[in-house]
């Protein structure tokens, strides 16, 4: 056993310093305040300078490493092939350093992740910092909620181009351009979310993260905020300001979707305002459906055709890739990303915007 550990000595070590660090995030996990400490005084500011490096060029810096890492793992496979075919009587033995050199690199890429932003589902929460807490929701405030986010709505949609079968008409560089000064509204009300934007990247890829069910992505390797311009654009916005909350370090999907509405609604722009009052109308929506349809379609029908031209837009788009292998096997893994960080709900965690949009709703 000895000789077998010091024949592969310095992937051993590699795999136990990479273990130990992996079983130090545990202690973090029941200690509120440790994360607290660690965010704050060291994580966040090194994300912030990933970010205002990789901010530098337009270009998604995410993007490239996804590229670079997948070339990098094809020369790996082929290198460690070759290596096995030349081993001849040691084929069991390369076999094993090459798998073994594939477990190091994965593991550490985990634990990099981990300290880079799996902390923050273990730092306060929006709720926590702001006061601001999702209640349970009475069938009568979830329609008036959603009777006022519909009536919104049909204010806002007359303030915004149209091209000629009704669609919002801005293009996605507009939206993408304005980014840095979206939140600028809910800063005022909730200092707490004050930070020094530089606005989303658009993702080259995008009709492959459409393919994978994600309009959007954060990425804490670079600090970049991307999302996916290919969708529809009557979205793009709050998915934009949806984004630029997990930039400011909050972990939780359904918090960010919150955010992403109300920053979308503050933010003084008609296009980004009309976005927030769609998303969260649609939010709202399918939770009343589920509760109280005939209340939902009396709602709907009331609807401006315009609204109701972005919606099937969006909602033909999307069909497109309902039910892909990619979609499934990305949501999947995403689910599991979830629990796996302590929300066994999963997915189904994005319910909780609702509330609070109820909540924020009843308290201004």
């Amino acid at each position: 056993m000895r000789t077998w550990f010091l024949r592969h000595r310095q992937l051993h070590i590699w795999l136990l310093a990479a273990l130990a660090l992996l079983g130090s995030t545990y202690l973090v996990r029941g200690s509120g305040p440790l994360a607290n400490a660690l965010a704050d005084g060291i994580i966040t500011p090194l994300r912030q300078a990933l970010g205002r490096l990789c901010y530098r060029t337009e270009i998604s810096v995410m993007e490239i490493l996804w590229v670079l890492a997948a070339l990098a793992a094809l020369a790996y496979i082929v290198w460690s092939a070759a290596a096995v075919i030349r081993a001849r009587g040691r084929r069991w033995d390369r076999i094993y350093s090459a798998v073994l050199g594939a477990l190091d690199c994965a593991l550490s890429l985990y634990v990099l992740f981990w300290f880079l932003w799996g902390i923050y589902f273990w730092t306060d929460s929006f709720q926590e910092r702001s006061g601001l807490y999702a209640q349970p929701v009475a069938l009568e405030e979830l329609r008036a909620v959603t009777e006022d986010f519909a009536r919104q709505l049909a204010e806002a949609a007359d303030q915004v181009p149209r091209d000629r079968e009704g669609c919002l008409e801005v293009s996605w560089r507009e939206v993408v351009d304005k980014s840095p000064e979206v939140y600028r509204g809910i800063e005022e009300e909730y200092p707490l979310l004050a930070f020094a934007d530089q606005g989303v990247k658009p993702m080259a890829f995008s009709r492959l993260m459409s393919w994978m069910d994600f309009t959007g992505f954060y990425c804490a390797y670079t600090g970049e905020a991307n999302v996916n311009v290919d969708s529809p654009v009557c979205m793009l916005p709050a998915t934009v300001a949806h984004e630029l909350g997990h930039q400011r370090g909050f972990a939780s999907e359904q918090e960010c979707n919150f955010l992403g509405v109300l920053a979308a609604i503050r933010s003084g722009d008609p296009v980004y305002a009309y976005s927030g009052w769609l998303t969260g109308y649609v939010y709202l929506g399918n939770a009343l459906y589920r509760e109280d349809p005939e209340s939902y379609w009396a709602i709907r029908n009331a609807l401006p055709e315009t609204v109701r031209a972005d919606l099937r837009e969006n909602n033909a788009y999307w069909e497109r890739f309902r039910g892909s292998v990619a979609q499934t096997v990305s949501n999947k893994v995403y689910d599991g990303l979830l629990k796996a960080y302590g929300d066994e709900r999963g997915i189904q965690s994005y319910g909780t915007v609702v509330d609070l949009l109820v909540a924020y709703s009843y308290r201004s």
